[in-house]
């Protein structure tokens, strides 16, 4: 089962300045169009010749997301097959983020 957190949680780890490494699994133009700050972009199709990017500090969460929080799902299982042991899901996604957390991130 692929841990899902909630923007609300994940803002707040943020906000804490807690270990959090961000992975943006959807399209370079989606990325252009609105994206958490710091985000790696490893689109879906080609995560998996991304992993050697992905470089979490020791202890961090490495958070996947996408527009609602599906491909985010299926990046956090193949992280997680990848050997990646703390992965979670944004639940909702950048959708989610723009609607609860930030409304200056573009909705599309």
């Amino acid at each position: 089962m692929i841990r899902q957190i909630s923007v609300q949680e994940l803002a707040g780890k943020l906000a804490a300045n807690e270990p959090i490494c961000l992975v943006d699994v959807r399209q370079p133009w989606e990325h252009e169009t609105a994206r958490l700050p710091n985000s790696l972009l490893a689109p879906l199709p080609e995560l998996i010749h991304h992993t050697n990017e992905i470089q979490p500090t020791p202890g961090a969460l490495v958070v996947v997301y996408c527009h609602h929080g599906l491909r985010s799902l299926q990046g956090a299982a193949l992280l997680q097959h990848a050997g990646f042991k703390n992965v979670a899901s944004l639940e909702g996604g950048i959708d989610a983020w723009s609607l609860e957390i930030d409304p200056k991130v573009s909705r599309y």
